[in-house]
């Protein structure tokens, strides 16, 4: 069998067919570890045959996925091994990083050896005499190493490489004491440094010098490089310049290099090189730009605080009055005019080129060494400093640099061609691995809050484009443009449901411009869409556009696109290879109709019962101003109109095209320098003591608190504080009842949190704490009334000392990270978190964010569930209609809800009125409901209590001095029991008291929406007063993010579900949805609930995922941090021997006492062998799997054998709504569907599972039984990726049955610990007969199976059981059973009809859905 599409290695080839498996066979054979490592077989066998391929990643895979590092290389490893060895493990561990693989696992346990491997490769990277592929390749290892400082070994070797030692070479000893004294530390640093070395024995102090030396030698390498031609040389600098920008964008490393590099006058050099100036080395210069950003990054080097505007502006000032002072000094006779010109006719390019123009080649040399800059270069660096070199450096000094804000606000929202079609925009999409890539990464730190916004905006528009271009070539190529009369004219022989053949835009008004800008302030058209020949489905999509949408606009030429295409990528950088010249984009106003009124307002008239089709709609559209102005200004230079070409308008889905919305948030923020709460600040950015944010760190912990009802009794208070004393405040030991109140609590974990000395990663449990006792209170619950309504729900859940634990730090202040593995909780725990703040601190408010409505719904659905009043809720964007509840939490929904307990809670005062006989419209509105509160209510209850505290008054009197027994007498009676004491009478008369209070306090608050008259008043009133927990996924967030900010939204406490879900941007919005309050956001919760071991946010795009790390979540870079976590620990999902499937991620997991002691997770599963089972499925039809188009990976074997165990678990009466089908590919889900549909949907015997999705969008979905197709027969793909195997194996309850080929999977390294597992048992499927559903049989019951041979085998299996449950029916004279209801299977997936989505989303096409085979 051939390679791979994409060159990687296949099964057939790892099982023998290839020559590195036959060398792992012969030395490493079964991945069986070998420290007798032979020289030879290094050199003349691995090494010379990879260096004569150019080092292929397709062999460097192979030999990886072989365990060449663990079996053979690594436990070969000494002192004494040759360079070839060290350079091979360096290779592998790349292979690793671009794979997102664990790098560094293997070298844990043994940091000595891995610290001389480290040295060598060091050592080697300077080494002249190897060849630049080599060297360039050793870039590579080093790059991933400085990105993965997080992990220790790494970090004790990189560290000093970057230490202020590298100040030993600076040019001069004044420039090494200018720097030293900008801050006191520096000096202190600096000596420490010296007396380090002065201390050091002779060996340590030849370390130490070569640590100072290595990255300036290095330096020095690349200007002599820069000089170089040929593609070896350009390549390598390439990723020098990535490797420099890598240091110069993270602060820790970043604090010294940057002195040094501008010492070195690195970016003139780099400027002024053969290689720069070539004309086809755009990517050199793209990265040599983003290099210089960096580089002139406004920030402290030191303290790491950002420089404003002005103090930005005064540092530029000060450099040129420098400039002018000695100028008059040294120079005044030729530099009198610069000294005394102002700063604004000095600071540009030209001008100040030609006020130097005066000086001599020795005096231009003789001023920048006055000035400070470095004039003499060593020898081995190549660099001859004449002329050129010193204007460029004075020149690049002190002329006035854009900052990346103003370079940000000329960046356009909306793509034309021109930006579609960007060299650097193909290059990300051309993205392989061997070359590097001009764009900002995301990493463990960043430099500032602005920085990390100006990062995630340059990716999320490259990835927004990205998408937009994919989908304007498939959309064209669906059209297929063909040459018409007359000549050049255009006729389309395809069909797309995205778009409609138009004639050219009218132009109907152009604003003139603002003040202070020269483009137009809008510029509106009308398009004219002909419908007439639509189907009802597709023109209604068209009319449904919303204000604000954006549309695409194309010139489209009849040109043959069909061999530039594949599945909508670009292979050449031209849009007219795609049929298409001209693209502009316009947003929605309105869609009206043919006679020009808007669409809503119009209905459509019958004739003879027939609704007449409509012919004609029209567009009012917004076209981008700035675009409009140059495309104006073209036309003036005599160049065509593009608008009088313009013949199609494209529509994109509506969670794929909120990007403009999305890319305004960002930007807004970014040029609004919004803060990060200041206890936040240093760990969101990645520095200081990763504990910093940690409630044990604040000084505002609180020192007592409210559990309510999180502990169900004494025994659960006691069994969930492990270690410590409980002890009870009061003495009276009837008082030990719930709810409990904890007092003395501020310092209870403060000495449990990790060091902060160094990040500790190697306990994720729960920590233990050192307080041996706490203080408990408790006290009697307020009694609310008398009716059953009245009385609180309560929790049920009875919560493990972990879950505790988090309910206790979440309650806290501070930053809250809670790992929750598949099963343990976590949406328990956020739940009974919201439910403790809500009712301890009443005038906070909560803001739920969570990446999917489906989450979302979840976490709402069980906070619906707890004793939190129904009208302080809130659940914005789309989806809320899928929330299984009786009640509407979106905002029309809760005004609506408010309008209607109106009406009851005003009847209910006119039941007061009538038992105090009250004449008057008490209940006419809520006014007058206050009014009649004040005068007759408060009143009486006053002369009540004046009774009722009365010495001699008995419970009998209070009885009857009670004025509200008609009132009540609907409540269960007796109101109060006959033989009632006193205080419960009392306590009785209280709680009537609070049920009459909080009508009128309902009352109060409906009363604003009697006087707000609009809808969207309503709404808003309730967004920002009324709501106390309020709800949204995270890009219903970033959409809407300025929209709420501006009414004065305002929360203070932030809960996410899911986050390690959830992309860094994603995360960081919705900490900033309201606007700071004195230069700050005074948050003050954050609780990030989520299982970074589990699914991170899916991008598709190959570059932004691996080198851009654009599928980060601020939760997985908090845990890489160290900032402390808990970590839940039992599962109450999944029987314990489907749990040890995905266990062996979770060290600590434990199961809870409910699926070790439940009759259901006893019993074995009815008519099959095993709960679990991997079932080897071949070639079907001697097939495997199949791709109908590029990337749309199906397996119909694995089809039919996954509906077969489904018809066969339905024969046997398991109910459908029980079973999902997964399945690792969005084709083979569609294949399924289509088999489903086929056998099974028209079928009262079988009808539907629950659900038919993928893998991805099954994450914190869970059933009791699963079938799992994995699709792949050729090799792993993205399953390789141990997160998504680890969802994969946890989905399932009871049952789980896994269609692959094991030929595949038992040769992953990675996958080995669950697929070892699995493979125990048989390969073939065994069935067991004479058992329907649920059987009685016993999970460890020995019993007799039948193996089933194949897909073949079981279908006719199935077919039998069929025939013969048909004809039992007939005979007994049965009706065939309805058909169960489950949820529809729809071909837009299940997850999200929110019109909405970000980054990371998966998005399909609706005529072709497209797989996400990440790596692939």
């Amino acid at each position: 069998m051939s390679s791979g599409e994409d060159g990687r290695p296949v099964a057939d080839e790892l099982d023998g067919g290839n020559p590195w498996t036959k060398l792992a066979r012969q030395h490493w054979p079964g991945g069986r570890k070998s420290k007798k490592v032979k020289p030879e077989v290094i050199k003349n066998e691995i090494w010379d045959v990879l260096e004569n391929e150019g080092f292929q990643f397709r062999s460097l895979l192979i030999l990886e996925t072989l365990q060449l590092l663990e079996s053979y290389l690594w436990p070969g490893y000494s002192d004494s091994a040759t360079n070839h060895h060290v350079l091979l493990i360096a290779l592998i561990l790349t292979v690793k990083n671009r794979e997102s693989l664990p790098v560094w696992d293997t070298f844990s346990d043994d940091g000595e050896r891995f610290s001389s491997f480290f040295r060598r490769v060091l050592s080697m990277s300077i080494d002249n005499s190897l060849a630049i592929p080599v060297r360039t390749q050793i870039l590579s290892f080093l790059i991933c190493a400085f990105q993965s400082l997080d992990n220790g070994l790494v970090r004790k070797e990189c560290a000093p490489l970057v230490s202020i030692s590298l100040w030993q070479n600076l040019s001069s000893e004044a420039s090494r004491q200018r720097k030293l004294e900008q801050h006191p530390q520096l000096k202190k640093a600096w000596r420490a440094a010296a007396k380090r070395y002065d201390a050091a024995n002779e060996e340590t102090q030849a370390k130490l010098r070569f640590d100072r030396a290595w990255l300036y030698t290095l330096l020095l390498d690349f200007l002599s490089r820069l000089q170089e031609s040929g593609t070896e040389a350009l390549v390598y600098c390439e990723r020098f310049l990535e490797f420099l920008t890598d240091l110069e964008s993270q602060l820790p490393t970043r604090r010294y290099v940057n002195t040094l590099i501008k010492d070195l006058n690195l970016l003139a050099l780099v400027r002024l090189s053969p290689i720069f100036n070539g004309d086809e080395n755009g990517l050199f210069r793209d990265l040599s730009v983003l290099f210089r950003h960096f580089v002139n990054f406004p920030i402290d080097d030191h303290t790491g605080v950002q420089h404003t505007q002005t103090r930005s502006s005064e540092e530029h000032s000060a450099s040129l009055a420098r400039l002018q002072k000695t100028s008059l000094k040294y120079f005044k006779e030729k530099l009198t005019i610069l000294a005394l010109s102002n700063y604004a006719a000095i600071d540009k390019r030209e001008e100040l080129e030609a006020h130097l123009d005066p000086l001599s080649d020795e005096e231009l040399a003789s001023l920048a060494g006055l000035l400070g800059f470095r004039t003499k270069y060593p020898p081995a660096s190549k660099v001859e400093v004449g002329r050129e070199l010193l204007l460029e450096v004075l020149l690049s000094a002190h002329e006035r640099r854009r900052t990346f804000r103003e370079v940000m606000m000329d960046l356009s929202l909306l793509p034309t061609e021109a930006a579609l079609y960007e060299p650097a925009l193909l290059r990300n999409e051309q993205y392989d691995g061997s070359r590097s890539l001009a764009i900002p990464k995301l990493n463990l730190q960043y430099l500032s809050v602005a920085d990390f916004l100006w990062r995630a905006f340059v990716l999320y528009r490259c990835e927004s484009f990205f998408e937009i271009r994919k989908d304007m070539e498939e959309t064209v190529k669906r059209l297929q443009p063909q040459e018409a009369q007359p000549p050049n004219s255009v006729r389309f022989g395809g069909f797309s449901r995205m778009a409609i053949p138009v004639s050219k835009p009218a132009i109907i008004e152009v604003a003139p411009p603002k003040v202070g800008q020269d483009k137009p302030a809008f510029v509106r058209a009308e398009i004219g869409l002909d419908v007439s020949r639509l189907a009802d489905s597709v023109r209604q999509e068209w009319e449904s556009l919303r204000q604000d949408d954006v549309v695409y606009l194309l010139a489209v030429d009849p040109t043959d696109i069909t061999g530039h295409l594949t599945n909508g990528h670009a292979l050449h950088a031209n849009s007219r290879d795609f049929g298409f010249r001209i693209l502009r984009a316009a947003e929605v106003e309105r869609v009206l109709d043919e006679d020009g009124r808007v669409l809503r307002d119009t209905l459509d008239g019958e004739v003879n019962g027939y609704k007449r089709r409509p012919r004609l709609r029209r567009l009012l559209v917004k076209l981008d101003s700035t675009t409009y102005r140059f495309d104006n200004a073209r036309k003036g230079k005599g160049e065509p109109d593009v608008y009088e070409s313009i013949n199609l308008i494209v529509r994109r889905k509506g969670r794929e095209n909120n990007f403009k919305k999305i890319l305004e948030t960002i930007k807004s923020l970014t040029l609004s320098d919004i803060p990060v709460p200041e206890w936040l600040q240093e760990v969101f950015l990645g520095y200081g003591d990763p504990t910093g944010a940690n409630y044990t760190k604040l000084s505002n912990r609180l020192n007592e608190l409210d559990f309510r009802d999180t502990f169900l009794d004494w025994e659960h208070l006691v069994e969930s504080l492990p270690g410590r004393v409980v002890q009870q405040v009061a003495s009276d030991e009837s008082s030990i009842r719930p709810p409990y109140r904890l007092h003395d609590i501020a310092s209870m974990n403060c000495e449990a949190v990790r060091p902060s000395k160094k990040r500790r990663r190697d306990d994720d449990g729960v920590s233990q704490p050192t307080q041996k006792s706490i203080k408990v209170s408790t006290y009697q619950p307020l009694n609310n009334g008398p009716y059953p309504t009245d009385a609180p729900k309560t929790n049920r859940v009875r919560f493990t000392p972990a879950q505790v634990e988090a309910i206790m730090s979440g309650t806290q202040p501070g930053l809250t990270v809670i790992v929750g593995p598949p099963g343990t909780g976590k949406t328990d725990v956020a739940t009974q978190i919201i439910s403790n703040l809500y009712h301890d601190f009443p005038s906070q408010r909560t803001l739920l964010i969570a990446h999917s409505n489906q989450a979302l719904n979840q976490l709402f659905q069980k906070i619906t569930n707890l004793d939190i009043d129904e009208r302080h809720l809130l659940r914005l964007g789309h989806g809320e209609e899928d929330l299984e509840t009786d009640v509407s939490y979106s905002k029309h929904g809760r005004v609506e809800s408010f309008l209607d307990n109106r009406g009851h809670y005003l009847a209910e005062v006119d039941r007061l009125a009538a038992d105090l006989e009250a004449l008057g419209a008490h209940g006419n509105s809520c006014e007058t409901a206050g009014y009649f509160n004040s005068v007759y209510v408060i009143p009486a209850w006053t002369k009540f209590w004046d009774n009722a505290k009365s010495v001699n008054a008995s419970a009998s009197d209070i009885i009857a001095s009670f004025p509200f027994h008609q009132y009540f007498s609907n409540a269960p009676q007796p109101l109060f029991p006959q033989d009632a004491s006193k205080e419960q009478v009392l306590d009785t008369a209280r709680g009537c008291q609070r049920h009459i209070e909080r009508i009128f306090t309902e009352l109060e608050d409906i009363r604003p929406f009697e006087i707000l008259r609009t809808s969207r008043d309503k709404a808003n009133y309730l967004l920002i007063k009324e709501a106390r927990i309020i709800a949204m996924t995270s890009t219903h967030a970033a959409i809407r993010r300025q929209e709420i900010a501006d009414l004065g939204f305002h929360y203070d406490n932030v809960i996410m579900e899911e986050a390690a879900q959830i992309t860094e941007i994603e995360n960081f919005i919705p900490l900033a949805l309201r606007n700071p309050k004195g230069g700050q956001l005074p948050l003050q919760r954050v609780v990030l609930c989520g299982d970074h071991l589990q699914n991170s946010p899916v991008v598709q795009n190959l570059a932004f995922r691996q080198f851009a790390n654009l599928e980060q979540s601020l939760f997985l870079r908090f845990v890489r941090l160290g900032v402390p976590t808990i970590t839940l620990d039992h599962q109450g999902r999944a029987r314990p021997s489907i749990a040890e499937l995905y266990k062996w991620r979770y060290p600590t997991l434990k199961n809870l006492p409910n699926v070790l002691t439940g009759s259901e997770y006893l019993r074995a599963n009815a008519g099959f062998r095993y709960e679990y089972q991997f079932v080897d499925v071949s070639d079907y039809k001697g097939t495997g799997e199949s791709q109908p188009t590029p990337h749309y990976f199906q397996n119909l074997g694995e089809a039919e054998y996954a509906v077969a165990i489904y018809q066969f678990m339905r024969l046997l009466g398991y109910p459908a709504s029980k079973i999902s089908i997964l399945t690792t590919y969005a084709g083979q889900r569609a294949l399924i569907r289509d088999v489903l549909g086929h056998r099974c949907a028209k079928n009262r015997l079988f009808g539907l599972p629950r659900i038919v999705t993928t893998v991805d969008k099954y994450q914190g979905e869970q059933n009791d039984y699963i079938i799992l197709s994995l699709v792949r027969t050729t090799r792993v793909g993205y399953l390789r990726d141990i997160r998504r195997l680890t969802v994969a194996l946890s989905r399932a309850r009871l049952g789980l049955y896994i269609l692959g080929r094991r030929a595949v999977f038992e040769t992953c390294y990675e996958l080995r610990e669950a697929f070892a597992k699995l493979f125990q048992r048989p390969n073939q499927l065994l069935l067991t007969t004479g058992e329907m559903f649920s059987t009685a049989r016993l999970l460890e019951d020995e019993v007799e199976a039948t193996e089933m041979a194949g897909v073949e085998h079981l279908g006719q299996y199935v077919y039998e059981m069929t025939k013969a449950k048909i004809e039992s029916l007939k005979v007994g004279g049965k009706p065939l059973p309805a058909i169960e209801e489950t949820p529809e299977v729809r071909r837009v997936d299940e997850e999200e009809e929110e019109g909405e989505g970000m980054v990371g989303d998966v998005v399909e096409d609706e005529e072709e859905d497209r797989d996400i085979d990440g790596v692939e």
